[in-house]
C-alpha cells in the first residue's frame, strides 16, 4: 500500500530526522510537567538546591526518603525534555521520571 506524500514517517519521528520540519507548528505557550525525582536521602538538600538552580524548576513535595516532586515549566517540548536529561544527570540523583505533562495554553 503506498503512502501519501506528505504523510510523516513514523521512525523519522522516533528517531529525530523528520523530512520537513518546517512543517511542525509548536502551539503557542509552554510545556508543563511533574518529574518524580529518587535521590540519595542524605544528600536531599544538595540535590534540592541544585534543581532550584535549573530554569524553569520549582519543587512541589518532599518525602526524606529521597522522593522529590518537581514542576517543570518549558517553553517547548525540546527544552522539557534537556530538563528532564538534567535531572536525571545530577550527582546523588538516582531517578528522574516524567509522570504528567501537559501544554500550557495560558502563556
Amino acid at each position: 500500500m503506498a503512502r501519501p506524500h506528505n504523510a510523516i514517517d513514523r521512525r523519522a519521528v522516533m528517531t529525530g530526522r523528520l523530512l520537513n520540519p518546517d512543517r511542525v507548528i509548536t502551539p503557542p505557550g509552554g510545556e508543563i510537567a511533574s518529574i518524580l525525582v529518587q535521590a540519595r536521602p542524605e544528600r536531599l538538600a544538595d540535590v534540592e538546591s541544585a534543581i532550584l538552580n535549573l530554569q524553569g524548576c520549582e519543587i512541589y513535595g518532599r518525602d526524606p526518603k529521597g522522593k522529590l516532586v518537581v514542576v517543570v515549566d518549558a517553553p517547548d517540548a525540546g527544552m522539557l525534555g534537556t530538563t528532564l536529561n538534567q535531572l536525571a544527570l545530577l550527582p546523588d540523583v538516582y531517578s528522574a521520571s516524567l509522570v504528567f505533562h501537559a501544554l500550557d495554553a495560558t502563556t
